[in-house]
């Protein structure tokens, strides 16, 4: 097999999205599988919509879903002089022109195509000028874009790897500009030029792509090549099969993080996007999804974005993550709702680890979990208003907490197994049922009225928090009663 090189170009106009995030990601997946290299290359000759900020939060996104690179990043915008070479190259060879037809007259064009109900196409009104005529013009101050000159008639065939071949008609396409007035690229040519002269192999990218290729196909031809093989991966929709937008919550891999969702989590459930592992595991690793990757396996039929599935995706990794680093990776979101700062997580790492093992199985986000853990984290909550009506204002209810909090007072093991023995014992003491008593220490101690095992909460919050949190509520009884 002839050396595989892929890339991901990707043009800094916005954060990453996960249509674009799953390109960058099969791509990945192909080169670690056949041996190949993984080639960074930012499209950046939109000079006005291309911002240094999407591309450092571009990197950094690729970065935290583990898609290093081998190669790059290469940026488009200080390869212009490699552009200009080729297109010029391109004029002396007579397989392009340069036109100087002005806006006005184009859009002229464009209005009588419209007023006769067919599609505009340059004419070639400026394929045959003389020097002299081009000079004539140039003193008038027009400045000439260059155009490819392409053929009238025939079809140009892509040959795609997920597609098979697709046919396009030359007749339906102009001589369309390569290089704009003011010597910048076209999209279309500088990734002809870019895929060519860094050896692409194969081009993975979004279908939304292959109305480009023929176009890239004669820019590649007309440079004296042939482009690499084409593999174009289908559209990603919303469960209602419109465009992915971001009316249907999170779109771009920077909104999936702020959420809490993990990079296992969204690698895997994009590799779903669209690609059939075969069988029934729906859970893999990146070293499995490269194991079975192959472009035969890639659909051609849209993928449906799942937000439910890709949430109990995150539960299941939560579920499986190593304590330590689920503690450490869950520290921003209990900081972001001032919880707990950096240095109070470093002090007591191994409570920190607890917490995130006692809530993980109720939560599908980090965002989740540090919700779910608040309680452990401060005093400062309230308590469940059906929880209140259900098990604070029954009778005896302020009694029967500070009876609890005098007892508890003496249990010498505060471990979840000791404890449970203990409060079974208080429970028959107090003649309190523990289908009663239970649910009243848990909303007095928590604030709400489900959560891990009870006594799992009170052996993370210790002797002294319990006991405090329990007179606490029963004066907030008092008052309320």
């Amino acid at each position: 097999m002839a050396d595989i090189r892929v890339r991901f170009a990707p043009s800094p106009t916005g954060e990453l999205h996960i249509g674009g995030a799953r390109t960058a990601l099969f791509n990945y997946l192909y080169a670690r599988k056949t041996g190949g290299t993984f080639i960074l290359r930012i499209d950046d000759t939109d000079l006005e919509r291309s911002r240094t900020d999407y591309i450092d939060k571009l990197i950094a996104s690729l970065k935290w879903l583990g898609l290093e690179w081998d190669e790059g990043p290469y940026f488009q915008s200080k390869r212009l002089a490699e552009y200009t070479k080729e297109a010029e190259r391109l004029v002396l060879e007579n397989k392009a022109y340069r036109c100087y037809c002005s806006m006005e007259e184009l859009a002229a064009g464009r209005e009588k195509a419209k007023k006769e109900n067919r599609a505009y196409l340059y004419p070639g009104t400026c394929r045959s000028l003389t020097p002299e005529q081009e000079e004539s013009l140039e003193k008038e101050g027009r400045k000439p874009v260059i155009r490819l000159l392409t053929p009238d008639r025939g079809k140009t065939l892509v040959s795609d790897e997920i597609r098979g071949e697709v046919s396009f008609d030359n007749a339906g396409v102009d001589d369309f500009i390569i290089m704009k007035s003011n010597g910048l690229p076209t999209y279309n040519f500088a990734s002809v030029v870019d895929d060519l002269q860094m050896k692409i192999s194969h081009i993975i990218r979004a279908e939304e792509h292959l109305s480009n290729t023929p176009r890239q196909i004669l820019c590649a031809r007309a440079l004296g090549n042939e482009l690499p093989k084409f593999a174009h991966v289908p559209m990603i929709l919303a469960p209602d099969r419109s465009k992915l937008s971001k009316r249907h919550g999170a779109t771009s891999v920077e909104e999936f993080k702020e959420q809490g969702f993990l990079p296992e989590t969204l690698v895997n459930y994009m590799a779903l996007l669209g690609w059939s592992p075969g069988g029934d595991e729906e859970l893999m690793t990146l070293d499995k999804m490269i194991d079975n990757f192959t472009l035969d396996r890639v659909n051609k039929t849209a993928a449906i974005y799942d937000t439910d599935k890709l949430s109990w995706m995150n539960s299941q990794y939560m579920k499986k993550y190593d304590p330590k680093l689920l503690a450490e990776t869950a520290i921003p979101f209990f900081e972001k709702k001032n919880l707990l700062t950096g240095k109070a997580a470093e002090a007591d790492q191994a409570k920190l680890e607890r917490i995130v093992v006692a809530v993980r199985e109720r939560s599908k986000t980090l965002a989740d979990l540090a919700d779910n853990a608040s309680y452990f984290l401060t005093d400062d909550f309230d308590y469940e208003e059906k929880g209140v009506k259900k098990h604070f204002k029954k009778e005896g209810a302020a009694a029967c907490l500070r009876q609890a909090a005098a007892r508890i007072d003496t249990i010498p093991d505060f471990e979840a197994a000791a404890l449970e023995e203990a409060f079974h014992r208080i429970s028959e003491e107090l003649q309190v049922p523990p289908g009663r008593f239970n649910p009243l220490i848990r909303l007095a101690v928590t604030g709400r009225m489900g959560g891990p095992g009870l006594f799992d909460i009170i052996a993370i919050l210790g002797q002294q928090k319990t006991i405090a949190r329990l007179e606490k509520a029963a004066n907030y009884i008092d008052s309320i009663t």
